[in-house]
């Protein structure tokens, strides 16, 4: 009977430890996999004039309907009405899974796909325009070392033009640069990068911003 006991406690504690191991692999994947994700914005290019803010607001709706399956997450979208423009911003494990994403939504594919990292987000408190200005340095021209100490300029001279410098995002890779303001207006925001740094942004788009 001793030897019985033995033998059903010695059965029973493997079982409880294999469900705990079980259990630490399971959540130590989900972990690595979370960390494996990365930050990316996707590019429409669509035609002018020819979209509306509540229009890519219901494409966006669809996009969350189906982004668990690709293991994507969509975070915000901004839209430029007048020049046909749409941005989505969302974590990933690669670009292709946010491609399938959209192909599966409602079939509207990005002409560009930038892998980015990003600074700390800031708060909108001025109730004025957004606006994204967008800088292109060149593939490997430029750091998010450098990137992040440019903005910290931006923000040391912002309050004299009235801005307020939200985000930005760098893709390393490409050279692009995305600043995300509040501001009156644009020649706001080309007079601060002006001051703060000279780097002068190659356009500046007025949006409207969702999630």
């Amino acid at each position: 009977m001793k030897t019985f006991l033995i033998t059903a406690f010695t059965a029973i504690f493997g079982l409880i430890s294999f469900q705990l191991t079980a259990q630490s692999t399971a959540a130590s994947f989900l972990e690595d996999s979370t960390a494996a994700q990365h930050l990316f914005i996707d590019v429409h290019q669509l035609e002018p004039g020819s979209v509306t803010f509540e229009a890519v607001e219901a494409a966006h709706a669809k996009d969350l309907q189906v982004q668990g399956k690709h293991n994507v997450s969509f975070k915000k979208f901004w839209v430029d009405e007048k020049e046909g423009l749409v941005y989505c911003l969302s974590s990933a494990d690669n670009a292709e899974s946010i491609r399938e994403t959209h192909a599966e939504a409602h079939g509207l594919l990005p002409t560009q796909i930038y892998q980015v990292s990003d600074g700390a987000e800031a708060d909108l408190k001025e109730k004025k325009r957004l606006f994204l200005d967008i800088h292109y340095f060149g593939p490997g021209k430029v750091s998010a070392k450098d990137v992040a100490a440019a903005h910290a300029k931006d923000l040391a001279v912002q309050k004299k033009h009235h801005v307020n410098f939200i985000n930005y995002w760098v893709d390393e890779k490409e050279g692009v640069v995305m600043c995300l303001s509040e501001s009156k207006n644009s020649k706001n925001i080309i007079e601060t990068h002006k001051e703060a740094h000279g780097l002068l942004p190659e356009k500046v788009m007025p949006v409207k911003q969702g999630q």
